[in-house]
């Protein structure tokens, strides 16, 4: 009877890789992807705008007019009208941030043919505080989040480093700082053959389960647990901190997992633990999966276990983070990967944290 029990595992196991596999499987690029995000060079790019009024006022809805100029794939210096407006949560408060994320809005028909062609409004993550230069390095950490997740799944947003020259227009002042553009959801959507969905609250029989999974483990790797696949933010759409999108007239709904900065991997000054779990400090690590998922669990840390090195070789060559960090970032994956070492270390790290009635 145990035997059999084993087959049943293993059978199950190698049911869930085989159906995990053709999902993830990379091409490179990615089939559908925009030029602008199937390059991983640093772009240089400058912004004209009025941006003392921007960070002081903060609009969430009203644009500002400003510019945007950049370097075209034939080596042309191009600029073209650009809106801008402030976005996010947490990071639009002046309390958290001097420098609040942005959101860009171009006009289709002046980047038409260009290397940002087809682009319409961007998300522009910023390094939040002008005079504290650390915190460009965790531009670079949560730009790195999004890189790895990426590497496993094209069921993932692209994102593309820029070094941006801020060219205020009220003082002529100037201060250049890293910061990363992210794909629209729309076109994530678009090329996985999918729509972006609103829903309300769900329960995880609507999650494709083999990608539910592996976003469930991909947040746990990193450390992160400001997130639901689940459940919204008050009087918002599915979920917290990701979106949803499903085929035309499917009813399985797959994640597509966003906003990395309060995960260990980053360890923003600012970030705190979800108080949910109690934990000390946001690098402890709280597998957030539900256990619907376990006979998917084996074929998703196998594929983990397979991707290891693409996964480090994303570390080591991404620019420009520093020595010191790529470092820190090795050691800590290198503990998430101790973790699913062994079939005991799973039980005791992720299959007893699980969730039981999501």
């Amino acid at each position: 009877m145990l035997q059999r029990a084993k087959q049943r595992i293993l059978a199950s196991a190698l049911l869930s890789l085989a159906l995990l596999t053709p999902i993830l499987a990379q091409a490179e690029p990615y089939p559908g992807l925009a030029p602008l995000f199937a390059d991983d060079s640093i772009l240089e790019v400058t912004i004209d705008a009025p941006l003392t009024a921007l960070m002081d006022v903060r609009p969430d809805k009203a644009y500002l007019d400003g510019s945007f100029t950049f370097t075209d794939v034939d080596g042309t210096q191009r600029k073209v009208g650009l809106k801008l407006r402030t976005r996010g949560n947490y990071r639009r408060d002046k309390e958290h941030c001097d420098f609040a994320p942005i959101r860009l809005n171009f006009v289709k028909s002046e980047v038409a043919g260009t290397l940002f062609e087809g682009q319409d409004k961007l998300k522009l993550v910023t390094h939040c505080q002008n005079n504290e230069p650390e915190y460009e390095n965790l531009v670079m950490r949560e730009y790195l989040a999004y890189r790895l997740l990426h590497e496993l799944t094209p069921r993932s947003y692209a994102v593309r480093l820029m070094r941006i020259n801020y060219l205020n227009t009220e003082n002529k002042k100037t201060r250049t700082r890293y910061g990363f553009i992210i794909e629209d959801e729309d076109a994530v959507a678009k090329r996985n053959g999918m729509k972006i969905a609103k829903v309300g609250l769900i329960t995880s029989k609507y999650l494709e389960p083999e990608h539910t999974s592996l976003i469930h483990v991909f947040q746990y790797m990193i450390g992160n647990t400001e997130y639901s696949v689940l459940r919204p933010e008050p009087d918002k759409d599915c979920c917290h901190n990701a979106d949803l999108m499903a085929p035309k007239g499917q009813s399985l709904y797959t994640p597509l997992a966003y906003d990395f900065d309060f995960s260990g991997l980053v360890n923003a000054p600012y970030a705190e633990p979800n108080p949910r779990y109690k934990l000390p400090n946001v690098r402890t690590r709280q597998f957030r999966g539900s256990c619907q998922y376990d006979e998917q669990l084996e074929a998703t840390l196998q594929y983990f276990k397979e991707k290891k090195d693409p996964l480090y070789a994303v570390v080591d060559e991404t620019e420009p983070l520093t020595r010191l960090t790529r470092s820190s970032v090795r050691r800590y994956l290198d503990s998430f990967y101790k973790r699913i070492e062994t079939p005991a270390d799973v039980e005791e790290w992720l299959i007893r944290k699980c969730y039981k009635t999501e």
